[in-house]
């Protein structure tokens, strides 16, 4: 659970940066104009799933329960609540939890329901119409990712979609098709007694390779908590797709400066009527 009290972290200190680095969404700084501009960043998206899901499942798709897993503060949740009759959003942090209901209460929202994550998605109940999780599973140590990946893919009903975010590389690495070459003398380097922040510096080169950490703008008191970046093998995640039914898988690539990934979009086929008895 290493990653968990860093985004309660964010969420009490800088819960809009937290979801999109951009600077007009510093806590420091951030507007009513910049707060639109986020929420309608959100409503995009959510739009774009739906178009992205009907390619799947048909031009009707329109989904009835929605699970939003690492919803944040709400910016595509409350998009979605508007499109649907039920919403579930999911985070590991309380204070993320806490200001995703306070963007629901000013927007008149009434169908959400917001619970703290754990790793079984024990508190997501049921079966949904769309499950979707963007720019979260790569804040997350890739084994347990892949594990949450697994349980988001179950979570999809007969009939619907899944919509998941994953990255898988970054652009510095041409020669080594996007993963991090191995560091030089590496059991020499690991027996130097450093922090781990030393570490992946010095294996990586730079923030944003491997394990990117936010860093404080000049001037500000303290330092941001840690924002993990990791990579997933695709290879993995298509086998617990195949694994879970699926027969097909649309994929979207992305560019979030410089951290390569892939919008994965698929539906789980329908579960056909048994034969009436004769």
């Amino acid at each position: 659970m290493s990653s968990d009290s860093a985004w309660d972290q964010w969420g009490a200190r800088d819960p809009y940066f937290g979801v999109i680095t951009l600077p007009q969404f510093r806590a420091s700084a951030i507007t009513p104009e910049a707060i639109r501009e986020f929420f309608e960043s959100g409503r995009v998206q959510a739009e774009y799933v739906i178009q992205m899901c009907r390619r799947l499942a048909g031009t009707e798709f329109s989904p009835q329960r929605v699970l939003d897993f690492g919803c944040g503060v709400g910016r595509v949740l409350v998009a979605f609540a508007d499109m649907c009759h039920e919403v579930v959003g999911m985070d590991v942090a309380p204070t993320m939890l806490a200001e995703a209901r306070a963007n629901c209460a000013r927007r008149g929202v009434k169908n959400a329901l917001l619970v703290l994550s754990d790793d079984d998605l024990s508190k997501a109940t049921g079966s949904f119409d769309l499950v979707h999780s963007s720019i979260v599973l790569q804040h997350i140590e890739v084994s347990r990712g892949r594990s949450l990946f697994k349980n988001l893919v179950d979570k999809v009903g007969s009939g619907g979609c899944g919509a998941i975010h994953v990255t898988f590389g970054w652009d510095a690495h041409l020669d080594t098709f996007g993963q991090p070459p191995p560091p030089p003398d590496a059991p020499k380097q690991m027996n130097v007694r450093k922090s781990p922040r030393q570490v992946l510096r010095a294996f990586f080169g730079r923030s944003g390779e491997g394990v990117a950490l936010a860093s404080s703008e000049p001037g500000e008191a303290g330092r941001d908590p840690e924002m993990q970046m990791n990579y997933y093998n695709l290879s993995e995640l298509m086998f617990i797709m195949q694994r879970a039914g699926l027969r097909t898988v649309l994929g979207e690539f992305t560019d979030h400066g410089g951290a390569l990934g892939v919008f994965l979009f698929f539906q789980r086929p329908a579960a056909q009527a048994s034969p009436a008895p004769t």
